[in-house]
C-alpha cells in the first residue's frame, strides 16, 4: 500500500483535501472548531471539537457530498502570511488556534494562512491551487481523540479520508484497505479465538487464548528443533534483573526510556528485563570455559517487557510483554565468520519452510557522530562492521545499509519481509557484540594459556512469537497450515442419534494418533455445522454418516472446497500424518 506522505504530490493533495473536508463540515456544523489537520501514511485526518454533536457512519457521506459540491465550486486557495499578533486577533475566538499561535516563536516563525472561499485556516502549506483539484477522495473512518493526545483533555472527534489524482488509483486503494482489514490480526485473532486483551490487564499485554497457545507451542517445538540439531542449550531465566545487572550492560544508559519503571524489593532494586541478553552472560559466566569449548549456544524462549507508546500497542505486532526466540553465541574471533554464515542459513530455511519469499536483508550500521548512543571505539566497531560484510558478500546476500540503526554495542543485521498488506516488517534479527563480554569480563583460555575476550552473536530467528503468530495470520487470513491448526480436524455425525458412536470411534483413532481433533453434537442443522467449521477455517471436517459408518469410511472435505472425498479411516489417518510430519503450507 502506498505511503501517502512520503509521496510529494499526494501529500500536497491530502493535506489539501483535509482543508476541504474542514470546510465541508463548517458548513453542515457552523459552530464547529478545529485542531490540526495532518497527512499521514494513510491519507489524512482532522482532529474537531463540534460541541454536542457526534459524528455517525451516516454523517460521513453527508460531508462527501458537501466536499463534492465545493470541489465542483472550483474556488482558488490563497496563501498569506501574518504577524502573530494579526494571527492571535484573527483567531481571537478559537481557543484551538490561539493556543497553537500562543506557542509559535515570534521571531522565527512564519504563520500563514490558507484561505478557500468562506474558509480559512492556519496551515504551513503548500496547497494545490484550486478545490477542483481535489475530486477522487473518500472519508473512511471516524474515532475520537484527546486534544494534544492528552486524556486530561477534552475528547475531540477525529474524520480520516484520503485523495487521489484518479478514480483508479482511489479505487484500487479501497480495495487494498478493505483487503488489509480482511487481514488485520487482531480481526482474525478475535474470530478463531487466538487471543485476547483486557483493560485490567493492561494495554499491549495479550493473553494468548487455548487456540494460540496451541499455535506458539507449535511454533516454539519446530524452531526448538532445529536449534537443538544445530547445538543449541536452552535455559530458563528469570524476567526481572536488577537495575545494577542493566548497569553493568549498558541497558540502563542506552535503553531506559524504553523499560519499564524499576521496584524496590527489600534492600534490591528490580526491573522487568527487556532482553536477556545479560543474563545469557551470566551464564557463560559462570564456569571456567576453554577455546575448545566455543561456540557456545545459548537460546531460550524468554518473556520480555518493554515500553511501547499507548498509541504504538497493537494487538500482537507492537506489544509490551513478548516473547523472544532469543539466542546467545559466544564464539571466538575466528568463528565470527562461520556462526554468522550458520545464523543466515538457518534463517533461509526457516523461511522456505513458511513459504515467505519477498524478503530483503539490512545490515544497520552506527552513526560515527554520534558518541552518546554508540559505545565509542572505532577500532571494534570497524571490525564488526567489516566482518559482517564479508559474511554477507561472500554468501552472495544482496543487502542495504542503514546508518545509524544498529544497536549500542554492535551493528545487526536485520531480515525485512514484505506482508501481503501494508509495510515491510523486521522478523528476524542477528547483531555482533564486542562490547557486552567486556563489561562482563567474559573470558576462556586459549590454545596459548591466555585468557582471550569471546565475541557475542545476538540473534531471534522469529523475532518474537507474537510478532511473527501477527504475520502468519495476516499472510494465512487465519487459514494456518494443518500442523499449526488448533483444530485439525472437526467431526460431523449427520446424525446424532445414529452416528455419534461411530464419529466418536474416529475422534478416538485421531486422538490417539495426536491428532488435534473436535466432534460437533450440538443439536444443530448439519449445514450449519458444516459452515461454521468452515468459518473457524478448519483445515479438514468430517462428515459421517450411514455409509461411512457401515464402510469403515470417513468422507472429509477441506477448507475452502465443496468437494467432498471419501476413503478408508486408515488410509486418512496416514495422509494428515504425512502433511503434519512433512509441515506442508
Amino acid at each position: 500500500m502506498i505511503n501517502i506522505k512520503e509521496d510529494k504530490e499526494l501529500n500536497v493533495m491530502n493535506h489539501s483535501c483535509a482543508h476541504l473536508m474542514a470546510q465541508a463540515v463548517k458548513h453542515l456544523y457552523p459552530h464547529a472548531l478545529f485542531w490540526v489537520g495532518p497527512v499521514i501514511e494513510e491519507g489524512f485526518y482532522y482532529d474537531m471539537d463540534l460541541g454536542d454533536d457526534v459524528i455517525k457512519e451516516e454523517d460521513l457521506e453527508r460531508i462527501e457530498k458537501e466536499m463534492k459540491k465545493l470541489s465542483k465550486d472550483g474556488k482558488r486557495i490563497y496563501r498569506e502570511e501574518i504577524s502573530k499578533e494579526e494571527a492571535l486577533e484573527r483567531f481571537k475566538n478559537d481557543p484551538y488556534k490561539v493556543d497553537l499561535i500562543s506557542r509559535m516563536d515570534e521571531d522565527s516563525t512564519v504563520i500563514s494562512c490558507y484561505t478557500q472561499g468562506d474558509f480559512t485556516d492556519l496551515c504551513r502549506g503548500p496547497h494545490v491551487d484550486s478545490v477542483k483539484e481535489l475530486k477522487y477522495f473518500k472519508l473512511i473512518k471516524f474515532s475520537g481523540a484527546y486534544w494534544k493526545g492528552d486524556s486530561k483533555n477534552k475528547m475531540l472527534q477525529r474524520v480520516y479520508g484520503v485523495c487521489f489524482k484518479n478514480e483508479e488509483d482511489l479505487n484500487n486503494y479501497m480495495h487494498e484497505l478493505e483487503e488489509a482489514k480482511e487481514r488485520d490480526h487482531r480481526k482474525i485473532g478475535k474470530d478463531l479465538d487466538i487471543f485476547m486483551s483486557h483493560d485490567l490487564v493492561g494495554k499491549g499485554m495479550p493473553l494468548w487464548l487455548p487456540n494460540g497457545a496451541i499455535v506458539r507451542k507449535e511454533l516454539e517445538n519446530y524452531i526448538y528443533a532445529k536449534e537443538r540439531k544445530m547445538g543449541y542449550k536452552h535455559v530458563y531465566t528469570p524476567c526481572v534483573g536488577t537495575v545494577d545487572l542493566y548497569k553493568t550492560s549498558g541497558h540502563w544508559d542506552h535503553y531506559k526510556e524504553n523499560m519499564f519503571p524499576s521496584m524496590k524489593v527489600d534492600e534490591e532494586e528490580f526491573v522487568l528485563r527487556p532482553m536477556n541478553c545479560p543474563h545469557h552472560m551470566l551464564i557463560y559466566g559462570n564456569e571456567l570455559r576453554s577455546y575448545r569449548d566455543l561456540p557456545i549456544r545459548i537460546g531460550e524462549f524468554a518473556t520480555d517487557f518493554r515500553y511501547e507508546a499507548s498509541g504504538a500497542v497493537k494487538g500482537l505486532e507492537r506489544v509490551r510483554c513478548m516473547c523472544q526466540n532469543d539466542a546467545h553465541l559466544f564464539v571466538r574471533p575466528d568463528q565470527i565468520g562461520e556462526e554468522f554464515k550458520k545464523v543466515v542459513e538457518l534463517i533461509l530455511d526457516v523461511y522456505k519452510d513458511f513459504g515467505l519469499k519477498n524478503y530483503k536483508f539490512r545490515l544497520s550500521l552506527r552513526d560515527k557522530e554520534d558518541k552518546e548512543k554508540y559505545f565509542d571505539d572505532d577500532e571494534m566497531w570497524n571490525t564488526a562492521e567489516n566482518k559482517l560484510r564479508e559474511v554477507l558478500n561472500d554468501y552472495g546476500c544482496e543487502y542495504t545499509e542503514a546508518i545509524g540503526e544498529a544497536a549500542f554495542y554492535g551493528p545487526k543485521l536485520d531480515v525485512e519481509v514484505k506482508p501481503a498488506v501494508g509495510p515491510e516488517v523486521t522478523l528476524s534479527t542477528c547483531q555482533l557484540d564486542f562490547l557486552l563480554p567486556r563489561r562482563f569480563d567474559l573470558s576462556y583460555i586459549d590454545k596459548d594459556g591466555t585468557k582471550k575476550t569471546p565475541v557475542v552473536i545476538h540473534r531471534a530467528i522469529f523475532g518474537t512469537f507474537d510478532r511473527f503468530t501477527a504475520f502468519l495470520l495476516e499472510e494465512t487470513k487465519g487459514v494456518l497450515p494443518l500442523w499449526l491448526s488448533p483444530v485439525q480436524v472437526n467431526i460431523i455425525p449427520v446424525n446424532n442419534e445414529y452416528h455419534t458412536e461411530y464419529s466418536k470411534e474416529i475422534y478416538k483413532l485421531l486422538d490417539d494418533n495426536n491428532i488435534r481433533v473436535n466432534i460437533d453434537l450440538r443439536d444443530e442443522k448439519l449445514s450449519y455445522k458444516m459452515r461454521e467449521s468452515q468459518t473457524n477455517k478448519i483445515p479438514y471436517t468430517l462428515i459421517l454418516g450411514d455409509n461411512e459408518k457401515d464402510n469403515n469410511l470417513v468422507s472429509y472435505r477441506c477448507f475452502g472446497t465443496k468437494e467432498t472425498i471419501s476413503m478408508n479411516k486408515n488410509e486418512f489417518l496416514d495422509k494428515i500424518k504425512e502433511e503434519i510430519e512433512k509441515r506442508v503450507i
